[in-house]
């Protein structure tokens, strides 16, 4: 069988919630004498590997069930086992193209580029603000509206999965642009979103 390689402060988790079960997660964080917003990003991760179970106004279980992953190592998985696609624009198209866009490609962020360079990131959150905002979306260009480096959070095609999960979960973001590193910038070369993610660790179970 195949296991994941937790951190140290993962494993302390999930050996409180064996102990104390059900335990919420600001006794959790009392115990390891955290904050709690310190420990929110690795209980997600737990609870999105069905490690731990979590309850509503009740706390987290530890799934008794749970067996480790099988047909792939979640632990050595890297970006490049389960990017896709990127979904791209220029800084001149319209808002209400980009939106045209996003429906068409059923994604909730685009990636905005010049000469296939990362410029900035849309996401839908961008859009519908733009548009209750004033003006004609058909007029207005997403280089207004814009994520602009350096707040565009991105990855490479050699990063670890429960990095990029980490990384997900502290931004509160839903997808990441994977980038190669060039002479004259960051070229974009694919996109990870919880989609894949989830995909990529369902498949992983069955």
């Amino acid at each position: 069988m195949i296991k994941i390689e937790f951190s140290e402060r993962q494993l302390k988790i999930i050996e409180i919630v064996k102990k104390h079960e059900p335990i919420t997660g600001e006794n959790i964080a009392n115990i390891l004498n955290l904050a709690r917003g310190t420990l929110r990003p690795d209980l997600a991760i737990l609870t999105m590997l069905n490690l731990l179970e979590a309850k509503p106004k009740i706390g987290y279980y530890y799934n008794k069930d749970y067996i480790g992953f099988g047909k792939r190592d979640i632990g050595k998985a890297i970006v490049k086992d389960l990017k896709s696609l990127p979904v791209v624009v220029t800084k001149n198209t319209r808002i209400y193209d980009a939106a045209v866009t996003m429906f068409v490609e059923n994604v909730g962020t685009i990636f905005v580029v010049e000469n296939s360079n990362l410029k900035g990131v849309i996401s839908r959150k961008d859009l519908l603000k733009a548009s209750l905002g004033g003006g004609n979306p058909a007029d207005i260009p997403v280089g207004v509206v814009m994520t602009r480096m350096p707040k565009i959070i991105y990855c490479r095609d050699d990063e670890k999965l429960l990095d990029i999960l980490r990384k997900i979960v502290e931004n509160e973001i839903d997808c990441l642009p994977v980038i190669e590193n060039k002479d004259d910038g960051l070229k974009v070369i694919g996109r990870i979103s919880k989609t894949n993610i989830v995909s990529y660790i369902y498949d992983a179970l069955i």
